[in-house]
């Protein structure tokens, strides 16, 4: 389903490949909608799409990935295909992304933030059923601390080594 909304939506859509670019597109979309910039996660993203006619928006990686958002203790899934059609503080008719709930995981179907001063964000299901969590768990600065720890642990690993020798 998700690849033939792509299909339809490719024409006259701003089109980006590889990881680099796609991942600064992406946080400028994010940017643009005035929506938190660490609410997509993606890794290895190799295509991301935008058709600002008619606001169809879509990210491509190379697998799946499961992101623990430890702000707020939610683990969330990343299909493979994202897609969504967003427009100011609100990404609507989204596919692709599951959070789990209990033992069970659940499409999520909009995210949107209603009131900006409110500082929350809310993620709403196909039923209706909507939970609202802090703007700041989904901060960008979630990945540089996770950067930052991954770089210690290469230094030390290093250190360690030239020690051993």
């Amino acid at each position: 389903m998700a690849t033939q909304q792509i299909a339809q939506h490719r024409n006259q859509a701003e089109i980006y490949q590889g990881d680099g670019i796609c991942m600064q597109k992406s946080r400028l979309l994010l940017d643009e909608i005035l929506l938190p910039r660490g609410l997509l996660p993606l890794d290895q993203i190799i295509e991301m799409g935008y058709n600002r006619i008619t606001g169809f928006v879509w990210l491509k990686q190379k697998q799946k990935k499961e992101h623990k958002f430890k702000a707020i203790g939610k683990t969330v899934s990343y299909d493979a295909e994202v897609t969504a059609f967003v427009e100011e503080r609100s990404m609507r008719r989204v596919t692709g992304v599951k959070s789990k709930e209990l033992f069970l995981w659940v499409a999520i179907s909009e995210i949107f933030v209603d009131d900006p001063c409110s500082g929350k964000i809310s993620f709403a299901i196909s039923t209706g059923i909507a939970r609202s969590f802090p703007i700041s768990a989904f901060d960008i600065q979630e990945y540089h601390e996770q950067e930052h720890k991954m770089n210690n642990k290469s230094i030390k690993d290093r250190t360690t080594q030239k020690k051993k020798m």
